[in-house]
């Protein structure tokens, strides 16, 4: 887990003085659900290729 001190940038993003837990709980979850949104997409290219992969190392085995 990262120290506090490096996630200060983050931090004062998502702060809020106005909510009683200190922060944007709204824009926070924005953020981990555009987060996990780009984390998918990745993984989706990931095992694209993989698959890619696998049928051509097949193919050349025939």
């Amino acid at each position: 887990m990262r120290p506090k001190k490096e996630l200060e940038e983050i931090i004062d993003q998502i702060a809020s003085s106005q909510s009683p837990v200190g922060m944007d709980a709204v824009y926070v979850h924005a953020l981990i659900l555009d987060k996990l949104q780009a984390i998918e997409n990745r993984l989706t290219q990931l095992e694209g290729k993989l698959q890619t992969s696998v049928s051509n190392d097949n193919s050349n085995k025939g």
